[in-house]
């Protein structure tokens, strides 16, 4: 997720999106598929990518280095939680990489920007019956399209030895989440978006469970308000458990209450069990414009779940709930101030590998 200006894109979609249909898929849909393990399974891995065109990130760069190395850090977890892959764009990032992270795999594949959890390759499957899944790419609807991102996915398989195939339609992994079990939540925003592809729901759905064994599709409406990637769900709704999903409540004077109460209003028509946490609330850039910050970004590690900060007044609380929703792990709150300035968080920018 980049924002070519280092400041949230402003063109807002018409919320009237998060009025259509029902918010569970139709007829229930049978999957003969490996689908994706869900986040909390055990991981091989995780790719993590490192920021590397000075161009886009400016003076940004070198705090995000440093904030993407605490992250890695944590996640690797002095060897109890997962391998680290930090991936560098070119030769010059991936050497300031093994400085500030020399407990990391540094790997030098070349990308338009770091935001590998919607470039990088969903990985179905486990143990000897891993596969990477691609997907096509547009830059989020045309606004970013930089070279690099549209085959880094085969690139990454292919290095780590995975069985690679690419589907023939336009998809995002922060715009889905499962549970693992078959179910998984989006958001008409960016999925009926026409500006990815020019698909009815049913036929997203169907491609869904084609390509990801899906049986069962729960539609939530919009995003986050100044979300460039048309209301990625990675931001909005994480499921915590089969059939448990978090989603944030609204503080005062929350820009995206709306979005938080009708997320909520849908998950509960479909049945499933809804976890609270707390928002971060009203959160604005230097030029006072509101940015899409969200605690829901957080990763879900084998020995830690990272949660990112953003110096505002629930951050302790939001580790805290975390905490309490994945007992197994150590929830640990990071600064993610200046990976924001680039539109995403910890989430945004990793990729697991399950084993």
């Amino acid at each position: 997720m980049m924002f070519s200006s280092r400041k949230p894109f402003g063109g807002r979609l018409a919320r009237s999106l998060a009025l259509l249909g029902s918010p569970v898929s139709g007829a229930s849909m049978q999957a003969d598929v490996a689908r994706p393990l869900p986040e909390w399974a055990q991981h091989e891995a995780v790719w993590i990518g490192f920021p590397s065109d000075p161009e886009l990130w400016l003076g940004d760069l070198k705090p995000a280095e440093r904030e993407i190395a605490a992250f890695a850090e944590a996640i690797h977890c002095g060897g109890k939680g997962e391998n680290v892959m930090l991936v560098a764009a070119h030769e010059g990032a991936a050497e300031t990489a093994r400085q500030l992270a020399p407990f990391a795999e540094v790997v030098v594949e070349p990308f338009g920007d770091i935001w590998l959890r919607d470039t990088g390759p969903i990985i179905v499957g486990s143990g000897t019956s891993r596969r990477a899944q691609g997907f096509d790419f547009n830059g989020w609807g045309g606004k970013y399209e930089l070279e690099g991102d549209e085959d880094v996915a085969e690139r990454l398989a292919r290095r780590t030895g995975l069985p690679f195939s690419k589907s023939d339609w336009i998809l995002e992994g922060g715009a889905i989440d499962g549970d693992g079990s078959g179910t998984f939540v989006t958001t008409e925003q960016c999925l009926l978006n026409p500006n990815r592809n020019a698909l009815t729901r049913e036929e997203v759905e169907e491609r869904l469970c084609r390509d990801l064994g899906a049986e069962r599709v729960v539609w939530l409406g919009s995003g986050l308000l100044n979300d460039h990637t048309d209301g990625h769900v990675d931001n909005i709704a994480r499921f915590v458990a089969p059939g448990r999903v978090a989603i944030p409540t609204a503080t005062a004077d929350d820009p995206n209450a709306s979005v938080y109460a009708d997320a909520a209003r849908r998950l509960a028509d479909a049945g499933l069990d809804v976890a609270i946490l707390p928002s971060p609330g009203r959160i604005t850039d230097e030029d006072g414009d509101i940015i899409p910050a969200s605690y829901m970004n957080f990763y879900i590690g084998n020995a830690a779940v990272v949660v990112p900060q953003y110096g505002a007044a629930n951050d302790a609380a939001a580790v805290e709930a975390v905490q309490a929703l994945l007992p197994g792990r150590v929830a640990i709150g990071l600064r993610a101030d200046h990976i924001l300035t680039g539109g995403g968080s910890f989430h945004c920018i990793s990729q697991q590998v399950p084993a």
